[in-house]
């Protein structure tokens, strides 16, 4: 049985576990793996946009209270704060401050701990995204930073929206987009496809020495993606990200 959402009111929405990457019709945001979909409507969500909460708060804004609106509020364009990227659809957004964040960026953890490496939350960096090679995050708006995850010894700064752009890059392959929508039993076109893509984390990783030492900032890489990019991509529980973390050895 399915359930109904504020933005979806006249049909159900029932989870499914497809493949195949899609665009969330709540947030307008990427998503990959389960989601909450209407086939008659093909409505899909998040699990993060499908079950929201009416008001709640982020460590990284911890005197704001942030309210689920369905659209975002005014007629100016409005930014997320976590990503930098455009609010086109579902958003939490708070009155006092004009602070926006997507639903997905609102459970990124303010801190975040992979291997033996801490990493924090930050909006203001020194150094560049490992991925991207850019201190500020490429096509945000002025005064939307967009965050990073920074670890406490400096070495690895990432923005918090390089690596679902890692990934879609891979999933553009035509190999795969000609693939079956409906396809819920063969991750391998998504192989194929990433296969196909040298992948951004490919050609900086090259830049990095090798050794143990070179060993170890991969495998911290690699671990820290599993962990980030199922938040990201609304779906913590997927296991997609294995394997793409397999494929940038």
């Amino acid at each position: 049985m399915g359930e109904i959402h504020a933005g979806h009111p006249h049909r159900e929405l029932v989870l499914k576990s497809y493949k195949k990457p899609y665009t969330c019709d709540g947030c307008k945001e990427p998503g990959i793996g389960s989601r909450h979909r209407c086939e008659d409507c093909d409505y899909d969500l998040h699990k993060d946009c499908m079950f929201y909460k009416s008001t709640t708060r982020h460590d990284f804004f911890p005197n704001s209270t942030f309210k689920f609106l369905l659209q975002p509020p005014g007629h100016r364009e409005r930014c997320c704060d976590g990503c930098g990227k455009p609010v086109r659809g579902f958003v939490y957004h708070c009155k006092e401050e004009g602070w926006d964040l997507h639903p997905c960026c609102m459970n990124l953890p303010n801190k975040l701990k992979v291997d033996d490496v801490k990493f924090n939350l930050r909006d203001k960096v020194s150094k560049k995204c490992f991925w991207c090679n850019r201190r500020r995050l490429e096509g945000s708006v002025s005064g939307i930073r967009g965050w990073s995850y920074v670890s406490k010894c400096e070495k690895y700064h990432f923005h918090v929206n390089c690596a679902s752009e890692m990934m879609l890059e891979g999933w553009k392959n035509e190999s795969y987009s000609n693939n079956n929508d409906n396809d819920q039993t063969a991750p391998d076109s998504l192989a194929l496809a990433l296969k196909n893509s040298e992948l951004p984390i490919q050609r900086r990783s090259r830049g990095n020495g090798g050794g143990s030492s070179g060993d170890k900032f991969i495998r911290i890489v690699k671990m820290f993606f599993k962990v980030f990019v199922g938040i990201l991509l609304g779906d913590p529980t997927i296991t997609l990200t294995c394997l793409v973390a397999e494929l940038i050895r």
